[in-house]
């Protein structure tokens, strides 16, 4: 349990999902930082659930979920993947970023179905202990990323996706959510967390809009803070935090932020100079 954790999006739902101990795949889908994971790991860890995460890529397959053979100690011996271990413990299984896999994650097509899977290697079937369900988080709704930001998803298989009787749509928290975020995050700087919301909700709008072509995440706002926190400058968090942008990008961000916080000396080169002494940012309009 993160004791410094603010619930909401669709946390209760979450919540209601697993006190009903039915099985019941949800997919949930949702912008990059905004949450998904961590709201499924913190409301297991609330009712005490066993949670198997299991990070989904290209290469993920069978073997990797299901088990395979090892070698232990010199012997080979079958080894249970995290599918079959959180199905035979009645826990929840959780498929991270389950739109980065290909068709070699087909084989839970029986166990999204709850029916139990059959382990051809061992010729064993393994039904699920009461309690097993399943939730898959996604940037996308499993139709692949026409504009590239989420490179590596693809389409996936429809017979997949209408295994997820339910599907939930995780939007960016609301600014006065985020503030509370941000404070538990130890921001103890109430004008600060409310210059931040206020500015990440500008960009939002205008990525929304078809403005901009990044966005600033719920994630992102929180390593602001604790950029802040080690550094101790604001105007130095923003710049080394906003550094994986394009520096039109970076440097319109931080002028918008300039405008949002008129305290904030954005054009000041010395204290947004990196590492290597070289200054990022230069005096620039703010095109939004």
């Amino acid at each position: 349990v993160m004791p410094d954790y603010v619930a909401w999006g669709h946390y209760k739902n979450i919540a209601t999902i697993l006190s009903s101990g039915k099985f019941a795949p949800v997919f949930i889908t949702g912008l990059s930082g905004n949450g998904k994971t961590t709201m499924i790991e913190q409301a297991c860890a609330k009712s005490k659930r066993d949670c198997f995460r299991v990070n989904i890529t290209q290469e993920t397959d069978e073997d990797d979920l299901i088990g395979g053979f090892r070698l232990i100690k010199g012997e080979t011996a079958f080894v249970y993947g995290p599918v079959v271990e959180a199905m035979k413990r009645g826990a929840v299984l959780l498929l991270d970023e389950i739109d980065l896999g290909s068709s070699k994650i087909m084989c839970l097509q029986p166990v999204l179905e709850g029916k139990g899977v059959f382990i051809k290697k061992t010729g064993e079937w393994v039904k699920p202990a009461p309690g097993f369900t399943i939730f898959a988080t996604a940037n996308t709704k499993g139709k692949g990323s026409d504009d590239g930001r989420f490179v590596g998803t693809g389409i996936m298989n429809e017979a997949m996706l209408d295994r997820f009787p339910v599907t939930l749509e995780q939007p960016y928290a609301t600014r006065a959510t985020e503030r509370k975020i941000l404070t538990k995050a130890g921001c103890d700087d109430a004008s600060f967390a409310d210059h931040l919301t206020q500015w990440s909700e500008i960009i939002r709008k205008s990525f929304y809009e078809g403005a901009v072509d990044e966005i600033i995440s719920t994630r992102r706002l929180v390593d602001i803070v604790n950029a802040w926190k080690i550094f101790g400058e604001k105007e130095k968090a923003l710049a080394m935090c906003l550094a994986r942008f394009d520096d039109d990008t970076k440097e319109a961000f931080l002028s918008l932020y300039g405008k949002v916080d008129a305290d904030a000396n954005m054009n000041d080169s010395d204290s947004l100079e990196d590492a290597d002494g070289v200054a990022t940012i230069t005096d620039t309009d703010c095109p939004f």
